[in-house]
């Protein structure tokens, strides 16, 4: 997944929320571009679903490293927005993580190797309701302009450190595509021509079958799902030209076996 990256300064900022298409998103970058005019902005996704920390970790996850070294992710998917949890600048393998402690930025920082962090302070302005406008937004402004990390914020570690676990075949729906695939945080068989897929949900299966495997979504006949191995080097159930997700009504969340 990873190829060759050039350095460059911190002038890219990468937003990933969960904010829709309601105004939000768009208020966050007029905050970033008052305090730095010059940065590029990049949406990454604002389609998270609501309040889904674990799909945007997925998301950022395994997106980060196809950006220029030096980018700065604005992450906000933050149900707990106002409450006591921290609010974390981090630098990572060159990369910048800003966003709340909730475990949203811990699985992206943690894989490009993780190096500080900063808790930073919230202004007595801030709206307990819109930490990304009033504390993340200009964090990031500052890091994108130069500003170091130590200078936001005093030292800390995230408290929330999530992990995308498996347990020997079993895994889960980390996320739903806008094309109805189900993405997976399992790795494929090599070799594997079928699984034998398994879903469930709050621990009630929902669906069993032998499912074909193949290379790429035209490979694939119309109308039955199967697996492939998708970009992020995970399986992905899906079904050509349709949507798997309705049809075998898949939610992210869910939990998978592929055998």
């Amino acid at each position: 997944m990873s190829r060759p990256r050039r350095r460059q300064r911190a002038r890219i900022i990468a937003l990933l929320t969960d904010f829709g298409s309601e105004s939000y998103a768009g208020i966050v970058k007029g905050v970033v571009l008052c305090h730095c005019p010059e940065a590029v902005l990049v949406d990454l996704t604002h389609d998270v679903a609501p309040r889904a920390v674990r799909e945007a970790a997925w998301h950022l996850l395994t997106a980060y490293r196809f950006f220029p070294l030096g980018t700065v992710f604005l992450a906000v998917v933050d149900p707990d927005v106002g409450t006591e949890r921290q609010a974390l600048a981090l630098e990572a393998g060159g990369y910048y993580f800003v966003g709340p402690d909730n475990g949203l930025l811990y699985p992206a920082a943690a894989s490009a190797g993780m190096t500080a962090a900063v808790a930073l302070p919230i202004p007595p302005h801030a709206s307990p309701t819109f930490h990304g406008r009033d504390v993340f937004a200009p964090a990031a402004a500052r890091l994108a302009a130069g500003t170091s990390l130590e200078d936001l914020g005093t030292p800390t570690r995230p408290r929330s450190c999530l992990s995308f676990y498996l347990q020997g075949r079993e895994g889960e729906v980390v996320s739903v595509d806008h094309f109805g695939n189900a993405i997976t945080n399992l790795p494929p068989l090599p070799g594997r021509n079928s699984y034998r897929l398994t879903l469930s949900r709050r621990g009630e299966q929902y669906f069993q079958s032998e499912l074909p495997a193949y290379e790429t979504y035209a490979r694939a006949p119309l109308g039955t799902p199967f697996l492939l191995v998708g970009s992020a080097g995970t399986l992905e159930v899906s079904v050509r030209n349709d949507s798997a997700a309705r049809l075998l009504e898949i939610e992210a969340g869910d939990r998978i076996r592929a055998e």
